[in-house]
């Protein structure tokens, strides 16, 4: 049976890592994206929690409207157009906020906000799992010596830049 959609429910990107120990029911909804049956966003997020992963919370506000007359195909329509507007492809949940039904002029229509999230293992919003490290000694300068700013005083002295930063000043002999 196709659960509704009201308000707590989350949807989740087909192919989202989640905690070994977390047990979800889900059944299919859009393409690419699964309704969770059995918690709303509180006891997701608790479990999640649990897990000692992290579920972010995006404070951005998603809507969408479809016009029809079947109220759950509506939805369904509406709830679609969210995920279409939703700001980053790199967010892989969504929690519905507020579905409303609703007319203007005789014309029934539903209105739908969400707001996206995401979960991932790290506290650190799309951060890698192990984050490469550098030493000081491995950075080295990207600065072309033609855009400027180079501290060798031989080049920069041989451009007529009297300050040592690879910038030209006017000279009597160079046009201003």
């Amino acid at each position: 049976m196709e659960e509704t959609i009201n308000t707590g429910r989350i949807l989740i990107k087909e192919g989202t890592l989640l905690p070994e120990c977390l047990q979800l029911e889900s059944e299919p909804y859009s393409k690419g994206w699964k309704l969770v049956k059995n918690l709303d966003a509180r006891g997701l997020d608790r479990k999640i929690r649990e897990a000692g992963w992290t579920f972010f919370f995006m404070a951005n506000e998603v809507n969408a409207t479809a016009i029809g007359s079947d109220p759950e195909k509506t939805t369904r329509r509406a709830v679609k157009k969210a995920i279409a507007h939703m700001k980053s492809d790199r967010l892989n949940c969504l929690q519905i906020a507020q579905v409303a039904v609703k007319r203007f002029l005789g014309l029934p229509y539903v209105a739908v906000s969400a707001h996206p999230r995401h979960v991932q293992e790290s506290m650190f919003l799309f951060q890698a799992k192990s984050p490469c490290r550098m030493e000081p000694s491995q950075i080295t300068s990207r600065l072309k010596p033609s855009i400027g700013l180079t501290r060798e005083g031989t080049a920069s002295e041989r451009n007529g830049d009297k300050a040592g930063f690879g910038l030209r000043t006017p000279t009597q002999d160079s046009p201003a």
